[in-house]
């Protein structure tokens, strides 16, 4: 914010160049059936999991006109993966970038983006699905060096006081 309190877009301009990245995860939770139905790749729209995951790379690709004051960035990579898990559809993004600001928002949109598709292509077999757990898991580069969430949310509350994150060394890693 400015000093009338105003939002802003913050000025990078200064900043160095430097090599960022970011990884994201959340999940659809939905129905054994669905499951089923997206392993075996037999739902009625089609492949829900490749247009999930290509949803998710473009929708990454679009993060600064989604997000407002978010910079526009050259991304050098987007990954979306999706598996397909005994309760869930795990999705983590993988975002890099070589610029002045970082690349968590365009991770975390290609896992918002991806789930949205993906509850699209389901909602007819389960209307109760749900995309869930949406967080940063852990980011590189820029003036804050490394970060990384000590572990997985316990409770898909979004006000869970087990949601924390910590700055980490490679030995404190969750497994």
């Amino acid at each position: 914010m400015d000093s009338d309190g105003t939002a802003r877009m913050v000025d990078v301009a200064e900043k160095s160049v430097s090599a960022r990245k970011a990884v994201a995860a959340g999940r659809v939770v939905t129905t054994d059936e669905v499951l089923t139905a997206l392993r075996d790749n037999v739902l009625p729209k089609g492949d829900a999991m490749a247009t999930a995951r290509l949803a998710g790379i473009m929708g990454a690709k679009r993060t600064s006109e989604l997000i407002p004051l978010c910079h526009p960035i050259g991304l050098h990579h987007v990954g979306v993966d999706l598996e397909v898990s005994s309760t869930a559809v795990e999705i983590t993004a993988t975002t890099r970038t070589a610029d002045r600001t970082g690349v968590e928002m365009e991770a975390l949109t290609a896992v918002a983006v991806a789930g949205l598709t993906l509850i699209d292509m389901i909602k007819s077999a389960d209307p109760a699905a749900e995309l869930t757990d949406v967080r940063v898991l852990s980011k590189t580069g820029g003036k804050t060096g490394h970060w990384e969430r000590l572990c997985a949310p316990k409770s898909s509350s979004p006000h869970s006081a087990q949601r924390q994150a910590y700055m980490l060394t490679a030995a404190d890693r969750c497994s």
